[in-house]
């Protein structure tokens, strides 16, 4: 059977993941192809658990609590979720991969690129998402998105220089693995974030 292709979604809260996610689903059920939808964290009951104490407002921890938390989630959500649906032929679009670790508790919280690095190997070896699509927004009309439409959680509750250092990590690691991480302006309107999203997925598409 042929492995299934892994696509993750990266980008700061209010960049419209969520909106292209639906969108990704849709384009890939025209196309007869079946997929799992998931998250980080999250994407099993224990992931969920994890989420819910690592986006708890009332909670406070080590960067590198944090850290080691996300990727205990992950290293749970390959194991039940990721690499079983990959072997079944599916494929698996995730709201956030390894990238994201790279960019929040690298970028934002400051840890070194090492340690995030040793984890990353551990945690997940070689695997890599065959496609990251990296949907770039301005920090301000990003955080007036999330305002609009939603309680914040611990992170959002960052000021806008955190979510400014998220966003040059996500930028970084764009230029750094161009191959695989695909930059959007999520500026456009819809109509043009779609249609970029479109283009990006068709290499992967099986065609006649």
């Amino acid at each position: 059977m042929t492995p299934g292709k892994f696509i993750t979604l990266e980008g700061i809260d209010g960049a419209g993941k969520s909106t292209q996610l639906a969108w990704i689903v849709e384009c890939l059920q025209r196309a007869d192809i079946a997929c799992v939808v998931t998250r980080e964290p999250g994407g099993t009951e224990l992931g969920e658990r994890l989420r819910e104490i690592l986006l708890d407002k009332s909670m406070t921890m080590n960067a590198e609590t944090e850290a080691l938390l996300m990727f205990a989630a992950r290293r749970e959500h390959l194991d039940k979720v990721i690499l079983p649906a990959l072997k079944q032929g599916q494929w698996v679009i995730s709201d956030r991969f390894t990238d994201a670790s790279f960019a929040y508790q690298g970028g934002g919280r400051g840890l070194g690129p090492d340690k995030l690095a040793v984890l990353e190997q551990w945690v997940q070896g070689g695997l890599q998402p065959d496609l990251t699509l990296y949907f770039d927004v301005p920090v301000d009309l990003g955080q007036q998105r999330v305002r609009q439409i939603k309680d914040t959680d611990r992170f959002e509750t960052e000021r806008a220089d955190f979510f400014e250092r998220v966003r040059l990590a996500y930028r970084d690691r764009a230029r750094r693995f161009p191959q695989r991480i695909k930059l959007v302006d999520s500026n456009q309107s819809l109509h043009d974030v779609k249609s970029a999203v479109t283009r990006l997925l068709q290499p992967l598409l099986p065609h006649d």
